[in-house]
């Protein structure tokens, strides 16, 4: 009995020995993959935004004359005399000639199309189309100006006039001032997410600046170019950063 039990108590002290290697061979292996996550985790990356609301300062009217004749010569008069026209409207509109673009004249060929609507040989004259563009700071001149255009349809003017461009023009200007209030805003997001886990934010390690989207007023329309809103008078100007703190 006493030789069973001193062969049995070298295998239970290497056994032990085994089992308290193993041990500590997992804790090693536990820190250090407490290490790594640690290590991985010590930032956080938020994306900040800052909306500010704008009026466009800048207008843009664009309107055309066209008329079409059996000739080229007399079409092309007729369509001179009418911008001559449209000129004298806005002199008395209160817009001046620096604002106002001419654009050079277009010309197309009109043929007789036949019954299965292909064009044919037979001329049957020519169409002149004359492109204005009104430029002005003065918006709220130029919206007026484009609303009463049917004064001069009515007068027989053959003007086709489009709506009004709506720029806002001071962009560069309020860029930076706007990214720094979207850099605070992703601070503070992002201090709330490292208070929740018990962190403290720190420093700055990198920021990336988004597009900006001008939009019309309290619209929820964005694009991954940005988008840049010509239609509405009153707009949104979004910026967005996206910001990597340091987690202490």
């Amino acid at each position: 009995m006493e030789t069973v039990r001193t062969e049995r108590f070298p295998q239970l002290f290497w056994g032990m020995v085994a089992l308290g290697l193993g041990l500590v061979l997992a804790a090693l292996v536990g820190a250090a993959a407490l290490k790594s996550v640690k290590r991985a985790g010590d930032q956080i990356e938020v994306t900040g935004s800052f909306k500010k609301q704008v009026r466009s300062d800048y207008a843009v009217w664009k309107s055309a004359i066209a008329i079409q004749g059996p000739d080229l010569q007399g079409a092309s008069a007729a369509v001179t005399a009418d911008v001559q026209r449209l000129r004298q409207f806005l002199r008395a509109s209160g817009i001046a000639d620096s604002s106002v673009s001419v654009k050079p004249l277009e010309m197309d060929v009109i043929y007789r199309a036949a019954e299965n609507g292909t064009p044919t040989s037979d001329l049957l004259g020519y169409k002149v189309t004359q492109r204005i563009e009104v430029r002005s700071a003065d918006v709220a001149r130029i919206t007026q100006l484009s609303q009463r255009a049917n004064e001069l349809i009515a007068q027989g003017v053959p003007l086709g006039s489009s709506s009004v461009d709506y720029l806002y023009t001071q962009l560069e200007k309020v860029r930076g001032e706007m990214l720094a209030d979207a850099t605070r805003d992703a601070r503070q997001r992002a201090q709330a997410i490292a208070r929740a886990a018990g962190a403290e934010v720190g420093a700055v390690r990198s920021a990336r600046m988004g597009v900006f989207q001008v939009t019309p007023r309290n619209s929820t329309e964005v694009s991954d170019y940005g988008m840049n809103d010509t239609s509405s008078l009153d707009k949104d100007v979004t910026a967005v950063v996206r910001v990597t703190f340091a987690v202490d």
